[in-house]
């Protein structure tokens, strides 16, 4: 299970000093006892007095107007946290309840007084318990509101418990209007532990301009709260947001082959992620030292999902806890697969673990994943076979699959035109050898059989590439100082057949020099012969392997999870929870500073699963970084640019979407745009809504510094590199928070939730190559054993055994949707339906989303669609906004939550 951390003053441990908590109304004698006082000093009571018989808030004055309303706070049941029967604070908090001093509320008026100037005294009273459910606990308090006291605009809270507690909303009923709501969302602290109250705004948005002059002072104090002082370490309870380096990836004190390079910084840019304040390193005074789970912000932590519920961050312990298990029944950590049987026996059969019985929990968290025979009451690890290989088995042999997943896989974000040749290298020819590829016009010309020239094909622009080249070949003799492993960099060709489809044409492998031997290359093609079929074979799995590599630690984590980060820090630091930016964008922050720190505790770190199991190794993080410094840019982080840059589609206004795909039938693209164009549209009606001129923009200073903060601090190393747009229009705010939305949603999506679909069978995407080519300086006796046992060679070649089923474990909960997973485009936001213009606005983008669902599945009917429909092929379904909870290959959450 999940245990939150649970806050407790060390006074209140004290002061009762039984065993046995009480609790109210169950007939137990009240022990004797003193009470503390409810209030560390005094407290003066404006416009109401409070009555424990009854908990109603009287007026002061028989004169004035006023209204008669109710307060009511919904607070959610939590694991570790309020209500939670743990500990001496248990008992207080139930006496607590029982005199209704639960929750201390204070209604601020919208408006300063107009005679003084000043705030006007607040309305003050304590709430109290009145209804309990299975997941949430009501409070209700009564106050009257003089007349003259105009708009409530903010609720302050303390928390009179002694743990920690989750305010879901607040509810204030009874006004001539209709209902004031306050959506809280978010952890509150017990007074003890911070006697700040905490200040949530009503649900009315408000540009900085336009801010009541009553909630000014409290508009920049929650800010400042939340920006904190740069100083100190960060504790559990604490809401602050700020930046720093990715200094805990390494481990130098446990040892120094654990030792990384900081990244972020000249020598290795890198985006910033969230400050913790950790202790450095007593090896490395630039690294810090690591934590059980690094420190996120309170309110962006998981929610706690009741028992068997699935939660990232219980699942990703339960992960922590099965790794050991695997590594006890597999003892030889190089032992590969001995026959392709081996592979298929691990989703009918499994591997046997060690007895789980003090882990039992780990079935119960990972039911997809571990399975108790009955008969002997063994565990195993058995896996559920992908649905590639469930429609078929053989499908990962074929050429046209591997061609057919470069445009509707699970990384169809590297294939690009070919514009130029011969191709070429720009590394340096002194250092890696000459720069030329050894993929000649003849050989394209005689792989084509005739169909067109060279130079016909690339006007016609038929030729496309993934190029690794020049990124991975700079750690090639690295790579393979490490044992157990190799590296190549790589590129492949391929051409667009008349019917829509591609097929390979050649797979370039190349070593730079090293060791008094020169550059070798070699071109692998697709042959009609055993020992050039093998060949090619094998050169494919090494090029999966590169893919696998660029799309986890590219595609996936450094243009979703860390570039977002970046994003929600500046969010929390510069806009007010009441700016109609920040509550446009909050959805999609959601979980996303959680997930990622996990990451960094568990995948990318030193030693990691990324780092024992993908290509790169121990140089993965840095190679992020490489690509981050060469390829990262603001700007392309948008579709429609993103396909532009890379040759796949060019400006045309008369097309749908105002481009014209390069291939037709790129289903990524395809679906991708339509989502595009929605998030695009409801953000245009959104920003015009607030933002009717330039200038009602350019004034916003909230805005024009979380702006700069995002360009200057949070990705500080880029701020001079191409693509930032200026933040000068309406257009320019539109297009920028198009590319912030669509990056956690669509992006994420499509190179996240296809993962186990399409890795699960790790033949199809190796995740690691470990052998070299058998050409590649051959002995006798190696090439020998090739010719007589290519099918071995290519196992030996695969990831290892533990390697595998790491992997695949991990593939299989990145894959998974939760029960709590929210959608794009599903549910509204409580602040969207505060404004009827909103409201209809999101009501369009939902049927939009609603009507895309039909045209994909319409889309992977219809048999023109060759790339995504066929005998045995997989349907292109990543776009599809909603999804049922599990493994699905499908749904589109409003942000990077696993």
């Amino acid at each position: 299970m999940l245990n939150t951390p649970v806050h407790q003053s060390h006074a209140a441990q004290l002061l009762f000093p039984w065993n046995k908590p009480f609790v109210s109304g169950t007939g137990s004698p009240l022990l004797p006892v003193r009470m503390t006082p409810a209030f560390h000093g005094k407290r003066r009571n404006f416009g109401v007095r409070y009555v424990p018989t009854n908990i109603k808030a009287i007026a002061t004055t028989g004169t004035e107007k006023s209204t008669s309303i109710k307060v009511v706070v919904t607070v959610q049941l939590t694991v570790g946290g309020l209500f939670s029967n743990l500990g001496l604070s248990r008992g207080l908090d139930d006496i607590t309840d029982l005199f209704g001093k639960t929750l201390y509320l204070e209604l601020v008026s919208a408006d300063l007084d107009p005679k003084t100037r000043l705030p006007k005294e607040t309305i003050k009273g304590y709430a109290h318990q009145t209804s309990r459910e299975e997941n949430e606990v009501k409070y209700e308090s009564d106050f009257v509101v003089p007349e003259d006291f105009e708009d409530i605009g903010a609720v302050l809270v303390e928390n009179e418990h002694h743990k920690e507690m989750y305010l879901k909303n607040i509810v204030l009923e009874g006004f001539p209007n209709g209902a004031v709501n306050v959506t809280c969302n978010s952890w509150v602290q017990p007074k003890f532990d911070n006697p700040e109250k905490r200040i949530f705004f009503t649900d009315k948005s408000y540009l900085p301009s336009q801010t009541p002059s009553g909630l000014k002072r409290l508009r920049e104090e929650e800010l400042k709260n939340l920006r904190g002082n740069g100083q100190g370490e960060r504790n559990t309870a604490d809401r602050i947001y700020d930046y720093d380096v990715y200094n805990d990836i390494g481990d130098p004190d446990s040892s120094a082959d654990l030792a990384r390079p900081v990244l972020g910084g000249k020598a290795h840019p890198y985006p910033r992620r969230c400050r913790t304040g950790y202790p450095r390193t007593k090896t490395d005074p630039l690294s810090e030292s690591r934590s059980g789970v690094p420190y996120v912000p309170r309110d962006e932590a998981f929610s706690e999902v009741k028992n068997l519920t699935f939660s990232a961050k219980t699942v990703f312990s339960a992960l922590h806890a099965l790794l050991p298990s695997l590594e006890t029944a597999i003892v030889d950590s190089e032992l590969g697969f001995p026959y392709f049987t081996a592979i298929d026996s691990l989703f009918n059969e499994g591997v046997n673990l060690p007895p789980l019985t003090k882990n039992g929990f780990l079935r119960d968290l990972l039911p997809r994943l571990l399975k108790t025979i009955i008969d002997t009451g063994e565990d195993i690890l058995r896996f559920e076979t992908p649905e590639m290989i469930d429609r078929d088995k053989f499908s990962w042999f074929r050429d046209e699959e591997f061609a057919r997943q470069t445009l509707a896989g699970v990384n169809p974000y590297t294939i690009q035109l070919v514009t130029e040749w011969p191709l070429k290298s720009k590394l340096d020819p002194k250092i890696y050898g000459p720069p030329e590829s050894a993929i000649t016009k003849e050989l394209v010309e005689q792989e084509i059989g005739g169909f067109m020239t060279l130079e016909e094909a690339l006007a016609r622009k038929k030729l496309f590439i993934i190029d690794y080249h020049d990124l991975l070949l700079p750690y090639v003799n690295k790579v393979r100082e490490i044992k157990g492993t190799t590296l190549y960099g790589s590129r492949t060709l391929f051409f667009l057949l008349p019917g829509g489809t591609l097929r390979p044409l050649a797979i370039e492998l190349t070593r730079p020099p090293a060791n008094g031997k020169p550059q070798w290359k070699q071109v692998f093609t697709p042959c009609w012969d055993a020992t050039g079929h093998w060949l090619w074979r094998l050169a494919k799995a090494h090029v999966l392997a590169h893919d696998s590599g660029v799309h986890e630690l590219v595609s996936h984590w450094l243009r979703t999870h860390c570039a977002v980060e970046p994003y929600v820090i500046a969010t929390h630091r510069q806009l007010s929870a009441m700016h109609p930016i920040y509550r446009l964008l909050h959805p999609h922050f959601r979980y996303t500073m959680e997930i990622n720190a996990l990451a960094r505790l568990a995948l990318i770190s030193a030693g990691g699963i990324i780092e024992t199991s993908f290509s790169p190794e121990k140089y993965s993080m840095e190679l992020s970084s490489v690509a981050y410094d060469q390829q990262w840019q603001f700007n392309l982080q948008g579709l429609p640019a993103d396909l532009i840059s890379r040759g796949m589609a060019v400006e045309d206004p008369t097309a749908p979407h105002g481009l014209r795909l390069t291939i037709e039938d790129y289903p990524f693209a395809n679906d991708g745009l339509l989502l595009w164009d929605a998030i695009k549209q409801w953000v245009t009606d959104y920003v015009n809504h607030y933002y009717p001129s330039a200038n009602s923009l350019q004034s916003d200073t909230e805005l024009q510094t979380w702006w700069t903060e995002i360009r200057t601090v949070g990705h500080a190393d880029k701020q001079n590199a191409p693509g930032w747009p200026e933040l000068k229009t309406p257009e320019d705010l539109i297009g920028i928070l198009t590319i912030m939305i669509w990056v956690p949603s669509g992006h994420h999506s499509a190179v996240n939730f296809g993962q186990y679909t399409f890795a699960g069978y790790f033949p199809n995407r190796p995740t690691i190559a470990r052998k070299n080519m058998p050409t590649e300086d051959p002995s006798e006796e190696q090439w020998e054993f090739f010719l007589k046992k290519p099918e071995v060679a290519l196992l030996m070649c695969f990831p290892s055994k533990i390697q595998a089923t790491t992997v695949m474990a991990i593939l299989d909960v990145l894959s998974n949707h939760s029960p709590d997973e929210e959608y794009i485009g599903k549910e509204i936001e409580p602040a969207w339906a505060e404004n009827p213009t909103i409201n209809a606005a999101f009501e369009r983008f939902s049927g939009e989303m609603k009507k895309l669902e039909g045209i994909i599945d319409a889309r992977n009917a219809d048999k023109n669609f060759k790339n995504r429909s066929g005998a045995g092929v997989v349907p292109y379904e990543l776009f599809k906004p909603f999804s049922e909870p599990g493994v699905t290959g499908k749904g589109v959450p409003n942000s990077i939550s696993i």
